[in-house]
Formats: C-alpha cells, structure tokens, sequence
C-alpha cells in the first residue's frame, strides 16, 4: 500500500491526471499547508458513468445485465468489448432486444446522456474528458491490446467518484488496472461472479485486487446499482459529508479502525477521510453516521474494509514516464558512473504497494548499469504497510495488462510469460527486499543514495507532512536524492532540500542539520521557525585545495610552491620543487621536513612553525643551496592562505631563487672552486657558520616552545574541569550510535524474513526433487562442469556402484559395469560443443541402456554441468534380435523355395525376389526390386482386377488363392501362371508386408 506498516499513509491516489498533466481541481501539496483540492469548476457528464468492459462470452452476460436493469436509472453506460476489426458489428441489435434504455455506437465528440447505452468501436480506444467521449487510435506498439483499461483509466480521471467499473465474462485481465484507477478515485467497482462467467479470467483477475465491492450475478446487477444510484454520495458534484458529521465523530471512527488494525487515521487530510466514508456509507446504503458507527462496532470485517479503503492500491509500472525520465538521466545515470563499484547502491521505495514502483526503480538501473559496463550492487528496500500488497509484490506476478505501461522490450528482457502473467526475472526480484514497514513509527532505513516517496504526502495533514520530510533527510546521504510525487513537494523546508528538476519534483538533500529524532514521539518533530541553523561547510576535497592553491600561486607568485597542513603535510605541489625537496630513502612521505634538502631543512622548519605560531608570513633570504657542483641563492616564504577559511590552517611554502651581484666565491649559480685549498677551506667555513646560525634560531625556537607548552600545562585544570561536557557529548554520540544500530537491526530483520521465506520455498523445492527422482526408474546422474558427481537417481546405483557420500566426487572415481570407455570423452564434448550424445551401451550383467547425455542449463540459460540419463532397453535389444532371427530366418526360407516368390510392401511395390523366381522368368533381381508389381515385364500384371485383389489384402486383411492369369512373358513367351497371396505374420501380428507366389501351370492347361 501507499502507506506502510501502520502508517497513516493511504493508497495510492487516483491519477487524476494523464502524465503531467494537472486537474483543475488539484494543487501542489506542500509541506505545512494543510489546505485540500477545491471542487473541479470545469463541466462534468450529467450523470454518473458506467464503464462495463467484456471479453469472450461477454454478449451473454451483457444481455443478462441489461434486461435486469430499470428503465429509468439516470445512468449512462459505455460498453467496451474486445472484438475482432474485420467484421461487422451485430451488437447493437442483439442488445437492443434485452434493454428498454437507447442503444447508441460511439461517435467521436458525442456528449454521454442519462439512460443510454454506448458501443465502442472494435478498431477504436474510447477515451471520456468533461462528459465527452473521443474515439482515438490504439497505440502503436506491438504489445496487447488493453481497450478496456484505457477507458477505465479515463473515466476515473474525469468522473471521480461517480465512476462505475463492471468487468463481465472474458478472458485475460484486460480492465483490472482501469478498476484500480477507479477505485482510487472514490468509485464503484462491481464484478460479475466467477462461476457464471462463461470465461472466467478478467473477473477473476478483478476479485483478485481486493477493490471490488460487489461480486454478483448480472441478473443481480441492476437492482445493485439502483439502490447504489439512490445514495446521496451521487447526488453531488461535490464529495458530501454525512449528517452531523463531526469531528467527535470521525475520532470514534478512527479510535475504531486502530484498535482492529493498529493503524492511526487521525492525521490525514479531512475530505480524503469523508470521502472514504462517503463510499462506504453508500455501498451499504446508509446516510447517518452514527448508523454506519454502529455497524462498524457490529461487523469488524467492515473495519478491514474501510482501512484498506482509505489504503487504496493504484500505482503502475513507469507511472507518469517523463518523471522516470529525468530521474533516470538526472539521477540514475550520474549514481552508476560516479559510485565506486565496490560501494552498494542503496534506494528506499517507501510505500511500494504492490511493488511496481519498487521494480521500475530496479529496470532502470539495470539498464543504465548495462549501458555503462558497469556492476553495482544494488539494494532496494520496498516497504509497504499493507502484507498482502507487500506479498504481491514479492511473488513479482502482474497481470498481462502491464504492457500498457511497459514496452516489449522490456518485457522480453526483465519479464518471463506465465500463463496470462508476466513474472519479474530473478536478477531483478533478488534486488529487492519486501518488507512490512510502518512509515511513521517504524525506525527509517538509513545510509540511502535515493528514496521515493510518491503520492503519499497529498493524503496528510501539516503534522505529519512536519516529520516525514525531516525523516527522508536523516535518511539520505549527503547530496542524495528525494523523489515526490508530482502533485508533492517539499513546501516550507527548502532549507533541507534543494531542487534538481522541479518540474518532476526531484530534490537534492542539504548538507544541514534536520533536528530529526527517531527516538522522538510518534508526532514529536517540531522546527522552530526563527532559529537559523548554521550551515557546517563541506570539507574540501583535495580537489578544492588544488584550485584554491592555483588561485594564489597565479595571482601572487607564479613559483615553485608547494601547500602545508598543519603537520607539515605537503597537500598540493605547483613547479619544479626538485632543487628545494627529494623523496627520502625508506618508506615513501609528504613530509616537507623530512623531503627538505639538508641546506634549508632548519630554516624551514624554523620558518613554518614560526608561521603557523604567529599565523603571519614567515620569510628567509639568501640561503645558499647546492645542487650539480653549484651554489643558488634563494629566498623562501611562508604565508597563511587565508583564501582556504578558517577551518583549513594551510601555508603556502614559496622558493624563489635570484641571481645577485655578490662574490664570485658566493655568486648564484657560480661553479664550486677547484683551485687552491684556501678557497675551498673558505667556502666550508661560511657553510658551518650558516648551519650554526640556523641551528642557533631553532634552539631558541624551542625554548620558546618550551615556555608555551608550561603555559599549557598551567591550565591543564581547566581542562580537567570540562571533561564532564565532554563525556555528556560522548553520551550523545552513543545515543546516534544506538539510532544508527537500531536502523541496522530492522534492516537485519526485514532481510531475515525475506531469507526466511526464501528458504522455505527451497525446502518445498527440494522435497519435490527428491520425490521425482525417487519415483522415476530412469538412472540419471547430474555432473558439474568439472565431471563431478552433484546428484544422482536410486536407480543409478544398479549402473555405478553409488553411495550418498560419493556426491562430489569424480565420475572417473566410480567404478560402474557399462562398457562404454569413452564415457568422459563423450561428457566432455557435449560440454564444449553444447550438443547431446546418444548411444546404446551395453553392460558386463547382460542389460543395455540408452544413454543421452546433455548439457545443464540454468534458468539464466549458463552451463553448469551435464546431465546424463540412462534408460533400460534390455527388452527393446532382445526384441530387436529375435526379429532379426526371424527375419533371417524367412528370408532362408524364401531362398530355399523353388516356386518363384515376390513380397511385396503396401504399395505394391518388390521389396523381395527369391532365385526361383529370377531363373523362372530370366530376370535380375536388380530389374525387380523396387517396381510396383503391374510395372514388371511388359505389363502383363497390369490386371485391374489382380490391382484390386492385392490392394484390398493388407487394408482388409484378406488373401486369395489359385488366381489364373494367361500372358506373354518377354523372356519365356506365352504362359498360364496361377498366383496365390496373402499377408505375413509374424508372432501373431500383421507384418504389413504381402507374398506372392507364381505356379507354371501350362503344361497342364496344354494337357
């Protein structure tokens, strides 16, 4: 459900609206603006609309419905039936014989009028705006055509609570969307019952919903919709409130509903509660309030029903496209390329209903994720307050009528066909864990890259629209994304999210504190309005330093340079700081000191702690470096980047090396001496003195360092002093450690129970295996793609010598009685070739088996092993021989003859001569075999009435005896042949297969 767990969140709303498009009558919902829809001012029809959809036996059931109904119902009705386009209509005069209302066909810009009945089209959809109905083009795609829904749909946004849906007999779940739509609305929804129902799939895909408030015969359906026309809930443009309807009222309903179901109604806007309980009072056909209390104190299955109405389930796959547009490319698209892969992507649906939002948010990073060659893992937790929605959406099975809303496409890549459902692949269900999630009480989920929470702020009030936005924040990492609904937004707390795409209502978390509780009250957020929180600035990024450095260097300096932290860190390098730094031998570092050539190494450290002492610029002219055989002259500075902020104590270290009219011995960029000792004795004296020097200055640096840290010491006390404060900030700390765990260890459980569910299913599985492989007598072995034993039949064990404990093994380990020894050669190639082996393998005992050996596909079409079955055709072998020795054994037979035989198949044709027959008639066999009997010599068995005797013996089953036949034979001249035939047997059984036999009797006939 739109809301979660007990939450005070309601279904899904209507969709009011085609994609971004707003009704008149529907504002933006801000947070803290308590304020509801105002009454549509724009002309709706002039009376209530039923929308009645009809599939195959649907012409029945619509006569049925209509002959039940009064004359005089101020009604209009709007039949849509799936009907084949190339035929003409009868249905006009087939309705018109069981109705005294108008029978009307639809044309295009035609205005609904009370008791009548329209007839869509076959080839057109019908879409109804302001009273009107339009005929329009189907759309294009390829995918199912869904007639009844797209009507449905429209009627719901037009009409509102005077809409009507009646799904009547057909087949598929064409209309169960459109009813969804309805129902959110605030309309009727009416079913005929399954067991009249000539077909019963659209009926039952409707019951199935849980929305339909009455489920009849369609005889019974006009007194029903009579008695529900009566109610005032109709009468008004406006949604009315019952009688005496008070506040005092509406709390005693509400205190009933959360001691039946725990969940609290109490914060949600007004005139969706009246509205809810407005329909109810009318299914039931009551008008006072104080009736309907009592009813429900009476019947607590009406308290189940009124929650779940005010729980309402409408949401679709990609609803309102062009949003999941821009969060894809705006949102989706930057997380897959700038996440880490090793990082989870971690999405929160918060009242997934049943989890077609849930699935949309998986597609679309999967296939942003194909797109860029990249994996994460990704987790999605889709909570929902309602266990049945939560239920379905697990099972991850939608009516075939989703591919309104998806494209086929993406119905061949993340869906598999099941009967009249599609099924959700297991890629994208394992994703994604279900689970029974209260939005207000419930500790949230934390740690999240992008949370949907999508038409369920437009349902509550400024109180509970004061906790929620605050709760996505805590929620969200820094810079993570919130996604509204389009009629949502974030109101008053701009101050904690800014937009990304208004428009589409996605927004952007703050780097700022929300002041959010979880462990505050159920209602316990409350912002004070004036106090102004100071917003923590973001820590730089390396990246920040380089440009903030680039900027000083360019404007001040343009020298080599290098960027320190307070612990002498170099951060950033700008130029060639070679002759001033080198990398130590040993572990690699940053240091400047320990990089710092011997030369400068106390001056610059005397430098930068002088620096960030005083926190003023440091400088030392004239240090004399060596490098390749030269002395340089060079100045270095060090000065606060004040352009860094106070939070990032940096100095810029600068080397500037000058040339200067000097002595030659101390000359920049002067060679070193070679001549004379006294020169080079010179220059090593003016080097100690200057480290003298240097080491001098840093003793008094330390001496000064020395005092200070006694200064330190001195207010030591003062610190000891405050160590109370900081243990009631280390209190706190563990108190957001504890939240933290606490949203941790809900995650854990909700995974649990998905685990748990998962397990039990496995479980079945496994038992429905064993029993299957218990049950056959086929001995099968399954082996993974390394020839290891994973399962194997019982009757395997009569082939190999098997025991439970040989899984795992080797199948060249097992020893077995079949005298096959390419056995692994064939396993192998139909590993590497994916084709199957068949062969007939004998065993030592006597048996022979059919072995066929295939590959071992998974569901995601990966080999993973083989399977091999082998299947007794001992009885076959032996019946297979005993006809070869019979055959054989005729065949002698018909060659030791002398009289000339023929056999012949059934159409006449040689398939046998024996020899006599060959010497008799002075022919090959060769010129035989093969020809029908009346194509043999020059025709003279071409006898009609021979023709018909043979033909009829094998259909039949008869024979004939002693046939004279008198011919001139081209190889023997004239004779008189008696001919005898009849049909094989063999064991008793027809053999299909005729023999002839030929007797010379013409020296008889002479005689």
């Amino acid at each position: 459900m739109a809301g979660e767990k007990g939450d005070k969140t309601p279904r899904r709303k209507r969709e009011p609206k085609a994609p971004n498009e707003q009704r008149p009558d529907e504002q933006p919902v801000q947070a803290g603006q308590p304020a509801e829809p105002e009454a549509p001012d724009y002309n709706r029809a002039p009376c209530p609309v039923v929308g009645v959809g009809a599939s195959a036996g649907g012409l029945e059931a619509l006569q049925g419905m209509f002959a039940s109904l009064p004359s005089e119902l101020n009604v209009a009705f709007v039949v849509v039936q799936h009907r084949a386009t190339d035929r003409t209509s009868v249905m006009k005069s087939l309705i018109e014989k069981h109705t005294r209302l108008a029978v009307k066909d639809i044309e295009d810009g035609v205005r609904v009028e009370p008791n009548t009945i329209y007839l869509a089209p076959a080839d057109k959809d019908v879409s109804i705006m302001h009273g009107v109905l339009f005929l329009v083009e189907p759309p294009p795609h390829s995918g199912a055509h869904l007639p009844i829904d797209a009507f449905l749909r429209t009627l719901a946004r037009d009409e509102a609570e005077r809409a009507i849906a009646i799904i009547l007999s057909g087949t598929g779940s064409d209309g169960t969307l459109g009813l969804r739509e309805i129902k959110a609305a605030g309309g009727m929804a009416m079913v005929q019952k399954e067991e009249q129902a000539k077909y019963d799939s659209m009926p039952r895909s409707a019951i199935e919903t849980g929305m339909v408030d009455f489920i009849l015969p369609v005889e019974k359906m006009g007194e029903q919709l009579a008695q529900y026309m009566r109610h005032p809930y109709l009468e008004q443009r406006k949604t009315p409130e019952p009688e005496e309807k008070s506040e005092d009222q509406l709390q005693r309903i509400f205190l009933l509903i959360r001691n039946q179901t725990g969940h609290d109604f109490s914060h949600y806007k007004r005139n969706t509660i009246r509205r809810r309980i407005a329909r109810r009072l009318a299914v039931h056909q009551i008008e006072d309030l104080d009736h309907y209390i009592k009813l429900l104190q009476e019947r607590t299955e009406e308290v189940e029903i009124l929650a779940r109405e005010m729980l309402i389930t409408v949401t679709n796959f990609f609803r309102d496209r062009e949003a999941w547009d821009a969060l894809a490319e705006q949102v989706i698209r930057p997380l897959v390329i700038e996440k880490p892969p090793e990082v989870p992507l971690r999405v929160w649906v918060a009242g997934c209903a049943t989890g077609e939002e849930a699935y949309t948010v998986a597609i679309l990073f999967h296939e942003q994720m194909a797109r860029d060659e990249k994996h994460h893992l990704l987790q999605i937790f889709a909570t929902d307050l309602d266990e049945e929605s939560v239920n379905t959406g697990r099972r991850g099975l939608y009516p075939k009528s989703i591919a309104a809303d998806v494209s086929q496409t993406r119905l061949k890549r993340f869906f598999i066909e099941e009967g009249n459902s599609y099924k959700i692949k297991n890629n994208i269900r394992e994703t994604i864990v279900f689970a029974k999630h209260n939005l207000i009480k419930d500790a949230p989920f934390s740690k999240l890259d992008l949370a949907c929470c999508r038409n369920i702020l437009i349902y509550m009030d400024n109180t509970l629209q004061k906790k929620l936005i605050p709760m996505f924040h805590y929620t969200l990492n820094p810079g993570a994304i919130l996604f509204l609904g389009e009629s949502e937004s974030i109101g008053t707390f701009a101050d904690l999210f800014a937009p990304v795409d208004a428009k589409h209502k996605i927004f952007r978390r703050k780097p700022v504190e929300a002041g959010y509780d979880p462990e505050a009250a159920e209602l316990g957020y409350h912002r004070e309005p004036d106090v102004v929180r100071e917003k923590p600035r973001a820590a730089k990024t390396r990246h920040d330093v380089a440009e903030v450095a680039e900027h000083v260097i360019l404007r001040d300096y343009s020298l080599p340079c290098v960027l320190v932290d307070e612990e002498f860190n170099i951060v950033y390098f700008n130029g060639d700081t070679s002759p001033y730094l080198m990398q130590p031998s040993g572990k690699p570092t940053t240091n400047i000191i320990q990089m710092a050539r011997p030369e400068i190494h106390f001056k610059l450290n005397l430098l930068l702690k002088r620096a960030f002492h005083e926190k003023r610029l440091a400088m030392e002219k004239d240090i004399q470096i060596r490098a390749n055989e030269h002395y340089f002259e060079t100045d270095i500075v060090v000065r606060p980047v004040a352009e860094a902020g106070a939070d990032d104590n940096l100095m810029l270290v600068v080397f500037k090396s000058h040339l200067k009219e000097k002595k030659p011995e101390s000359a920049v960029a002067v060679p070193l001496p070679t001549e004379g000792p006294g020169q080079e004795k010179g220059g090593r004296i003016r080097e100690l003195e200057q480290e003298l020097q240097s080491s001098r200055e840093y003793l008094q640096t330390t001496i000064e360092e020395l005092e200070t840290s006694n200064e330190e010491l001195k207010s030591s006390n003062e610190e000891l002093q405050s160590t109370n404060e900081e243990l009631q900030s280390t209190n706190e700390e563990l108190d957001t450690s504890r939240e933290e765990l606490q949203s941790t260890n809900e995650e854990l459980r909700t995974v649990n129970s998905e685990h748990q569910q998962k397990i039990d299913e496995l479980s079945k599985a496994y038992d429905d295996l064993n029993n299957l492989l218990g049950a056959t007598e086929v001995a099968t072995l399954f082996l993974d793609r390394d020839l290891r034993i994973r399962r194997f039949t019982p009757a395997a064990r009569k082939i190999f010598r098997l025991m439970e404990r040989d899984v795992g093994r080797p199948l060249d380990d097992i020893s077995t009685n079949l005298q096959c020894p390419d056995l692994l050669t064939d396993i192998r190639s139909v590993l590497e070739t994916l084709t199957r082996v068949d062969k007939e393998i004998a065993c030592d005992s006597g048996e022979w088996y059919q072995m066929r050996v295939i590959p071992y596909r998974t569901t995601e079409n990966v080999i993973e092993g083989t399977v091999i079955t082998f299947v007794d055709v001992s009885d076959q072998k032996k019946l297979l021989e005993t006809s070869k020795q019979a055959a054989g054994f005729a065949e002698a037979i018909v060659e030791t003859v002398r009289q000339p035989l023929l056999i012949l198949d059934q159409s006449l044709r040689v398939v046998g001569v024996n020899p006599a027959f060959c010497r008799h008639f002075r022919v090959r066999p060769e010129e035989t075999l093969g020809r029908r009997i009346y194509e043999l010599g020059n025709n003279q068995w071409d006898i009609p009435e021979l023709r018909k005797l043979l033909e009829d013996i094998i259909p039949q089953n008869t024979r004939f005896d002693d046939y004279q036949v008198r011919a001139d034979f081209p190889q023997i001249g004239e004779r008189t042949m008696l001919l005898n035939a009849r049909q094989t047997v063999h064991k008793g059984e027809t053999t299909g297969r005729i023999l002839l036999a030929f007797e010379d009797i013409t020296g008889q006939t002479q005689a």
